[in-house]
């Protein structure tokens, strides 16, 4: 367990790192290249409602500081659990590009690849350094398997039901799944599963409220509660793992 100070110096870091990073987000999007139109999601056809651009969305007034307030709250929940160290490295780095992908595929249900790959190979670069720098080769290790075990779920995921999850899912479990076994098996473990249950129960109570049914059957993007769920498994991992094995 970490010591109160490290505790606090792991969520002061964090935060102010996150925060700080996240002031680019705006800029990152405005700067991403537009997709061509993909005929099976209905874009470019007449009558179809036209995708937001990047660059509209990157100028929307709130989304400044709405980043900001993001990073700034889940570097610090994160750096608080974690503490200073490589993977608090990690979260710091992978704050910011999760706060401008879920921010870009709530708005447009696309988690660019142009983001998710270069940050990937980003955090893979900071594990290589890491196995370098400290000879420590489990963690590195770890979370290069993290990577491998993420991706493929979602990749067969993805594969069985195409029509329910975009490749770029894929993609970003990849990234999640790094950061996460490098904290730990429970985290990835908590943090692979927990998207699902947000992503779920709230369609499921709202349909109920509203009686309903056709709500279950509309389509929201899944990448922004895949990083809400990647920080429930960061930051609870260990504990709801532990209390349903009883461990």
């Amino acid at each position: 367990m970490s010591s109160l100070p490290a505790v606090w110096e792991g969520a002061l870091l964090g935060g102010l790192l996150c925060g700080l990073l996240s002031l680019a987000v705006p800029w990152v999007v405005r700067m991403l290249p537009e997709p061509a139109p993909d005929p099976d999601r209905g874009e470019g056809e007449p009558g179809a409602p036209p995708k937001p651009t990047y660059a509209a969305l990157g100028s929307r007034p709130g989304l400044l500081p709405g980043a900001v307030l993001s990073g700034l709250a889940a570097g610090a929940l994160a750096g608080g659990v974690v503490g200073p160290g490589w993977t608090l490295a990690l979260v710091v780095l992978a704050v910011p590009v999760c706060v401008a992908l879920a921010f870009v595929d709530w708005h447009t249900r696309l988690l660019p690849s142009r983001l998710v790959l270069p940050a990937t190979g980003l955090l893979l670069l900071v594990v290589a350094v890491e196995w370098a720098v400290t000879g420590d080769r489990d963690d590195p290790l770890r979370a290069v398997l993290g990577l491998l075990v993420a991706r493929s779920l979602f990749w067969v995921l993805w594969f069985v039901h195409s029509a329910g999850m975009g490749f770029g899912d894929v993609r970003l479990a990849a990234l999640l799944g790094l950061v996460l076994a490098h904290a730990g098996w429970a985290e990835l473990a908590v943090g692979v599963y927990a998207p699902f249950l947000l992503f779920a129960v709230p369609g499921v109570v709202l349909a109920l409220v509203r009686r309903d049914r056709g709500l279950l059957r509309v389509a929201y993007p899944f990448g922004p509660f895949m990083v809400l769920g990647a920080l429930v498994g960061l930051c609870l991992g260990p504990v709801l793992l532990g209390s349903l094995t009883g461990a």
